[in-house]
């Protein structure tokens, strides 16, 4: 199959591994991978794509691509990370793959030098490429942008984000104090914000938006950072891997003894916040021994440090406290945050135990006495209040007695743990509240043009165990997909057709009903939580049943034990849910939803800290003291939503960056270990299958990613203009500088407002983008070169106009002239035509005496008395000339002179043809038998060819009273399956629907399954899968259709070869069986085709094997499939012949009115076709035959052609046979017989006998 072209086949591990087509099956293909020779497997038609030539090849921008489709995207991305090339173009959308090691260079301030004004495409990709085109675009089009890194945890988005601030400053920045300051509040961030957990060892727990603002000038002016949704609960607690956030250990591991002994720090496993999660500090060889022993834990000690490349906590902390100066803190500012970290360590490690009185009240252990003293120091709190506050709860009565009175109720010991916790998660949120408000003070600016903002927000998350925190970041990254999609494709495409582009259509998964599952109001996920959170005595039980009775029957979710892993089977229904997302299913836990979701704290902790000794800590809650409710004031817990403060700033963020131009980053995790030059094929592909990266490919193939307006490009170069060219209109200026740069015309095309780039072509835009003076004059010099030049071919153009018109004039004077002398002329005509037609009639008489003397000459008798009588009559038509011409005689005189000469010219030719008659008798009559002859052959020849047309005309009226006949049973059969057909219709259309509907179902659950797969530690964890409808389900509904039409077919075919079937038809005798085979092998021929055409070459015209009228039919008008074999065996083989106007797709732009038409002649054998020529002009004419040449010939039965039902398309055999001859078809198909390529047919019947 395809000359045995490689092409890609799925892969369990690799994504896609390389084989070949052996054969077509009934609905997959089967493959022999190069690795495994002699071993295949089948795929499904759809998850194989064709390869490049070189396998090995390696571009920048995928787009470069021959085959644009996900194999030979993930083939690029794999050879490029062998390469260290991290970085690739798709398009304008830059993915970057996590190196996972340093790679020299890659960063250096000579590689920010580089991409300094360059557009993409000139320089390899690069995230320096994506941050100077979002300048380039806001400075050009005055508009902001956003730049949107995206990726899973632990795929480089953080990273990638401090990158592109680096280059922004560094590039476009004033050279001021400002400028470092933006880019060293990123280490700042990363303390108080970024932990170690199983999938990232600096994963960022919160979401960030930073704005780097400009002026009118376009440099750097100041910025703004926005957070959202910090994860609190990892403050007090984490899994066995995970860590606490980093500033806990670098505190720990890199504070000085003086800031040690102050603040009673010891190491991480001494503290309860720390010690239930991973306690080893990162560290290198050399700081790990710079680090004292007393502060490493025993685990430190016997495992080890944590390596790894970007951290070390000892030098971060060191790092962390230059940046803290760098952006303006001073020293007595950094002590009050690292007061307040130690603070909350402290407060950790304060334990309860119960009472023991009536109360049924707890008391902090004696053990916890110094503890509690230590945290009341650091926290500016009053020892006995701070110990009361967590012990009890203070309420004010509102009815019954005096309303205000305050009454302590004690609190249990578990409650006194929450009350704890709460107040450490309070203490630590706001502290980083501060922490993002310090860092926007330290860069601030009084007016700014336009900003960059670079969104660097939490990655898809999923694990065994998810909660609150994963199920809004995957809610976040459900919003952010969402926004691609419209942003990249759905705008795209609208663009496309606003513009005129004619782009064919994508089609992507829309994911708005599951972002309607958790924000709609009042049903939603969110709604719901808020909902329980304001009930008397709420619980997440209660939530989780609520969650599942409001959305029974919702796709997007299910309950838990519908997991495809074997840990989430035994979660409750009332202890979780599963939701759909995009990337997959994830098994939420609704434990800890309600008390996660209400930030507020009780009013007796509330009242504590906000009148704390210490200013610091009294400014951390003074903002949330004066917004406080009037519930909370009642001693009720009062409620803050996290869901819908979370949902409101979202929302916000969107509608910025809807405002915005966009350019996306889509960070890839190569593996799940963290290690370097480790390619996991299957789960980067699903990763690019989550992002929507497939689809882009899709648009890209026929997509113009760049675009300019011409209003824009004409005002950013009219300052430069002489005044000739700005009075130019912009879309002619563009036209003309286009043409000025001498760009290829398939590059680029204009729509009615801009102008649209290929991809890959953004080196001949970034010629038209740059604006510095030299190249501007360069290029209005071009300009006035190609206005000359245009403006030289009018005055051409003129001068011939010129030309033609004394041209014309000259042709008018002469033909004034021509006129003039043509009237004199008939003047003179008419004066003397009496005479000049008289002697013209006498001059005809002279001539005819040269006749009389030859008949003399031929005469034996008289001839000397008959040539005396000619003499005189000669010399009397003489003298009437001479009368003639000398006297003015009327044409009476003439008229009767000449009757007289007549009269005696008459006389004497009968007495000469008298004498001459004997003579010529015999002569003559010889003559006449000789014509006799002829004239009788002549009548046999018409005879016989009249007799033949006849016959002709005989078929040809059979031939058309056959095609009504045929049409009249048509109808009536069409008739009478109209009524079954309109009951069938409604029944396809539902299983269409439904046919749609369960693809999306099992497209989720391939995600689904691969999604679990990465989570599962081992394959034993993975539920198998259900497939009991898995055939139901792969197949279509005109499948089905064909299926339940046919009942029990006598043969099952869709298990043989393609091989066997070919062999079943050139050697059996069975009718039955021929043309079952007949139409199974035609089928596969169809599906081989349709998946050809999908994934043709880039740029590459449709391969047609029959005429375009007879394909857009077959389209049209599906056949029925059973049907046909009947009407195979009924027709008993027979032999009919066709022929059509033909014209091939690339020559109709080579003669777009068709003048050169050409001809595609097929003669069916039954309803199969057995030989097809095509003649076109100033070409070879192609002959195909059954058998050699099946896959360029037309594959369609009879029936499905329509040719039929064309007037005048069938011919006569002989028509055929004499164009098949004259072609050299006879020697073609008696080379395929000698071969054995060809099929046996009534052709190679008819010739075969023959030759015998």
């Amino acid at each position: 199959m395809e000359d045995g072209k490689p092409v890609w086949a799925p892969h369990a591990v690799d994504g896609f591994q390389l084989g070949t087509i052996v054969d077509i099956g009934a609905d997959s293909l089967t493959i022999e991978p190069l690795k495994e020779k002699g071993k295949t497997f089948l795929a499904t038609v759809n998850q194989v794509f064709p390869a490049e030539d070189d396998v090995n090849k390696q571009v920048e921008d995928n787009c470069s691509l021959m085959y644009l489709n996900e194999a030979t995207l993930l083939n690029n991305i794999r050879v490029r990370y062998s390469k260290d090339k991290i970085y690739t173009f798709v398009a304008n959308i830059l993915i970057a793959v996590n190196p996972y090691s340093d790679l020299p260079k890659l960063y250096a301030p000579e590689t920010i030098k580089q991409y300094h004004g360059k557009s993409l495409g000139t320089l390899p990709p690069h995230v320096y490429a994506i941050a100077d085109k979002a300048y380039r675009d806001m400075r050009v089009l005055k508009m902001s942008q956003s730049i949107i890194v995206s990726g899973e945890s632990g795929a480089g988005k953080t990273e990638n984000t401090k990158f592109v601030l680096r280059y922004l400053t560094t590039s476009y920045g004033t050279g001021q104090d400002i400028d470092e300051r933006i880019v060293e509040a990123n280490p700042l961030l990363e303390a108080f914000g970024n932990a170690k957990t199983v999938r990232n060892n600096n994963s960022s727990r919160f979401g960030k938006f930073v704005e780097i603002h400009f002026n009118e000038k376009n440099t750097v002016v100041g910025g703004f950072v926005s957070h959202y949704l910090l994860e609190k609960s990892r403050i007090c607690r984490q899994s066995q891997e995970e860590r606490n956030y980093h500033i806990f250990y670098r505190l720990c591991a890199g504070a000085s003894e003086d800031i040690r002994e102050k603040f009673h720090l010891g190491s991480p496993d001494g503290f309860r916040y720390l010690n239930r999660g991973c306690t080893r500090f990162f560290a290198n060889k050399d700081t790990d021994k710079q680090i004292l022993q007393n502060r490493k834990s025993p685990e430190h000690l016997k495992a080890g440090p944590l390596k790894d490349p970007l951290l070390d906590d000892q030098g971060d902390f060191n790092r962390m406290s230059v940046a803290m100066k760098k952006i303006g803190l001073d020293d007595a500012e950094k002590l009050d945050l690292f007061r307040v970290v130690a603070g909350v360590l402290h407060l950790g490690n304060i334990d309860f135990e119960e009472a023991g009185s009536t109360s049924g009240g707890c008391n902090i252990k004696k053990q916890s006495s110094q503890t509690l003293e230590y945290c009341a120091e650091l926290l500016g709190l009053d020892e006995d209040d701070l110990r009361v506050s967590l012990t009890t709860r203070v309420m004010l009565t509102t009815a019954g007695g005096a309303k205000g009175t305050v009454i302590k109720v004690p609190l249990k010991v578990e409650q006194g743990n929450n009350a704890r916790d709460a107040l450490a998660k309070a203490v630590y949120s706001r502290l980083f509240d501060h922490v993002v408000t310090r860092i926007n003070q330290c860069f601030p600016f009084d007016s700014s043009a336009n900003f960059i903002g670079v969104l660097d927000i939490a990655g898809f998350e999923y694990f065994e165990h998810n909660s609150f925190e994963q199920f809004c970041i995957n809610y976040c990254n459900e919003k952010l997909q969402q926004f691609f999609n419209e942003r990249i494709l759905k705008e795209e495409q609208e663009l496309y057709n606003k513009e005129g582009l004619g782009v064919n259509e994508v089609h992507y998964v829309d994911n708005q009903d599951c972002i309607d599952l958790v924000e709609a109001k009042l049903v939603g996920i969110l709604d719901i939580l808020d909902e329980e959170n304001r009930l008397p005595q709420p619980s997440d039980q209660h939530f989780a049943e609520m969650v599942h009775s409001k959305h029974k029957n919702h796709f997007r979710l299910t309950i838990p034990r519908k997991s495809k892993l074997a840990v989430h089977r035994n979660v409750r229904d009332d202890e979780g849910f599963i939701v759909r997302h995009f990337a997959g299913a994830v098994c939420y836990e609704t434990t800890k939803f309600v008390e996660k979701n209400n930030d507020a704290l009780h009013m007796s902790l509330e009242c504590l800290v906000s009148e704390s000794k210490d200013r610091f800590i009294r400014e951390l809650f003074e903002n949330s003291n004066n917004t406080k409710d009037s519930k909370q004031k009642t001693g009720k817990l009062g409620f803050i939503s996290v869901g819908n403060k979370f949902k409101t700033q979202l929302n916000i963020l969107l509608e910025k960056l809807r405002s915005t131009g966009s350019s996306f980053i889509r960070c890839i995790k190569p593996n799940l270990k963290m290690i370097s030059h480790q390619f996991e094929g299957a789960q980067i592909l699903s990763q690019l299958q989550c992002s929507g990266m497939v689809s882009v490919l899709d648009l890209m193939q026929g997509g113009f990613p760049s675009r300019a307006p011409f209003h824009e490009l004409y005002n950013m170069y009219k300052q430069y203009m002489p005044a000739k060219l700005t009075r130019l209109d912009p879309r002619l200026f563009t036209k003309a500088l286009f043409k000025a740069l001498g760009l290829n015309e398939n590059d680029y095309k204009f729509g009615l407002t801009r102008v649209f780039f290929r991809p890959g072509k953004f080196a001949e835009f970034d010629q038209i983008m740059k604006s510095d003076p030299d190249h501007l004059a360069e290029l209005v010099k071009k300009v006035n070169k190609w206005l000359i030049c245009s403006r030289w071919k009018k005055v051409q153009w003129c001068a011939l106009s010129v030309i033609k018109m004394r041209n014309k004039m000259l042709y008018r004077a002469s033909a004034c002239i021509k006129m003039q002398k043509t009237v004199r002329m008939w003047l003179c005509r008419r004066k003397h035509k009496p005479r000049i037609d008289g002697l013209v009639k006498v001059r005809n008489l002279k001539t005819r005496m040269d006749k009389f003397n030859e008949v003399v000459t031929g005469l034996k008798e008289g001839k000397q008395e008959m040539g005396k009588q000619i003499q005189e009559l000669d010399t009397s038509i003489t003298a009437l000339m001479v009368k003639i011409k000398s006297t003015m005689m009327t044409r009476i005189q003439i008229d009767h002179e000449y009757q007289a000469l007549v009269t005696r010219s008459e006389q004497l030719l009968t007495a000469m043809q008298n004498k001459k008659k004997e003579e010529e008798e015999k002569e003559r009559l010889k003559r006449i038998q000789e014509e006799m002859e002829r004239e009788k052959k002549r009548r046999q020849e018409e005879e016989q060819k009249r007799k033949q047309e006849e016959e002709e005309k005989r078929q040809k009226a059979e031939m058309e009273q056959k095609r009504k006949h045929e049409e009249e049973e048509r109808k009536k059969r069409d008739e009478e399956e109209r009524k079954m057909q309109a009951e069938m219709e409604v029944q396809l259309e539902a299983e269409r629907e439904e046919e749609a509907a369960r693809q999306v179902i099992l497209e989720q659950e391939r995600r689904d399954r691969e999604l679990a797969m990465r989570i599962a530690s081992s394959e034993s964890e993975l539920i198998p899968e259900e497939s009991q409808n898995d055939a139901g389900l792969r197949r279509g509904p005109q499948v089905q259709a064909s299926k339940a039409a046919a009942g029990t077919k006598k043969y099952e075919l869709s298990k043989w070869k393609y091989a066997e079937l070919r062999d079943a038809i050139n050697t059996s005798c069975d009718i039955e069986l021929l043309a079952a085979c007949r139409e199974e092998f035609h089928r596969r021929l169809k599906v081989y085709h349709a998946w050809k055409s999908k994934n043709k070459k880039r740029n590459e015209g449709t391969e047609q094997r029959a005429p375009k009228s007879v394909t857009d039919y077959a389209q049209q008008n599906p056949a029925p499939p059973i049907p046909a074999r009947q009407h195979e065996v009924a027709m008993n083989r027979q032999q009919r012949y066709f022929r059509i106007p033909f014209i091939r797709p690339g020559d109709q732009y080579k003669d777009p009115q068709s003048k050169k038409k050409g001809w595609w002649y097929a003669h069916f054998d039954g309803p199969w076709i057995a030989r097809q020529m095509e003649l076109h002009p100033d070409k070879h004419p192609i002959l195909l035959v059954a058998g050699k040449d099946d896959m360029e010939m037309c594959e369609l039965s009879l029936e499905e052609t329509g040719l039929t039902r064309k007037r005048g398309a069938e011919i006569l055999p002989r028509q055929f046979e004499e164009i098949w001859e004259r072609c050299g078809g006879i020697q073609y198909l008696r080379s395929a017989i000698e071969s054995r390529q060809a099929r046996p047919t009534y052709a190679t019947a008819m010739l075969q006998s023959l030759l015998k």
